[in-house]
């Protein structure tokens, strides 16, 4: 037992200690918050448009004419194709796309995977809100109208305040998936968290301990944005009572 023990401290001493690699798994974690936070803001207002465009086409293109009507057709079309695009193909390629391909000249790569799995993200929150939209009464846009609004109006001020309550449990479970999608991003030479355990165990030849500290790491975190999620989600519960 005490063998087995002290091997363990000379792996923990080797992988973490030496080097101050510790702090390589530290730069790693912010670098991958940091992409997940801001994805996931673009993924929103991504979603939110993609999601109101789909739901106003599926409600209201009987009611459309004109230029209005060809312009959201368009818009629909869009829509419809990113969707297909975005889910049907996966992140890593994307990724790889964008920092590759597309911005093939960008030395920025945090910027160019905030951008990516933004994007990919926007795909999933779009459909999230789009079923939240639908949820809403037809009721409320009629509310909407006696109050004065035009469809915009009652879509911000009414329609889509509820619908972001309805699916705000839902939202922060792909937040949740966005931060586990992440660890990819070393894919374009990104120091993320799983990046970092990687270049540990590079340098150490040891896979155990520096895979197993990252896998912590996201059981971790993921455990408590779980724990922050059924908090709201009780919350919202009890706010509706």
């Amino acid at each position: 037992m005490s063998a087995w023990f002290e091997d363990l401290k000379e792996q923990f001493i080797l992988n973490f200690i030496e080097g101050d690699r510790w702090k390589w798994l530290l730069d790693g974690l912010k670098m991958t918050l940091h992409i997940a936070f801001f994805a996931v803001i673009l993924g929103i207002v991504i979603g939110v448009a993609v999601a109101v465009i789909r739901s106003s086409w599926d409600q209201n293109n009987h009611k459309m004419h004109g230029l209005s009507r060809a312009v959201m057709a368009v818009l629909n079309f869009i829509s419809k194709v990113y969707l297909t695009v975005i889910r049907g193909t996966p992140v890593v390629v994307q990724l790889m796309i964008m920092y590759y391909v597309i911005f093939a000249s960008s030395t920025n790569a945090r910027m160019v995977a905030t951008l990516a799995f933004g994007i990919n993200s926007g795909a999933y929150v779009a459909e999230i809100f789009r079923s939240g939209i639908m949820s809403i009464d037809k009721g409320q846009f009629e509310a909407g109208r006696s109050l004065g609004f035009n469809y915009i109006q009652t879509m911000w001020y009414i329609i889509v305040p509820q619908a972001l309550k309805n699916v705000l449990p839902a939202l922060c479970n792909e937040f949740i998936a966005l931060l586990k999608e992440t660890s990819v991003a070393g894919y374009v030479t990104i120091t993320d968290l799983t990046r970092a355990g990687d270049l540990i165990r590079g340098r150490t030849f040891s896979a155990f301990m520096p895979l197993i500290a990252v896998a912590l790491i996201y059981l971790a975190l993921v455990m408590a944005l779980t724990w922050l999620v059924g908090k709201l989600e009780r919350r919202l519960r009890t706010s509706d009572h």
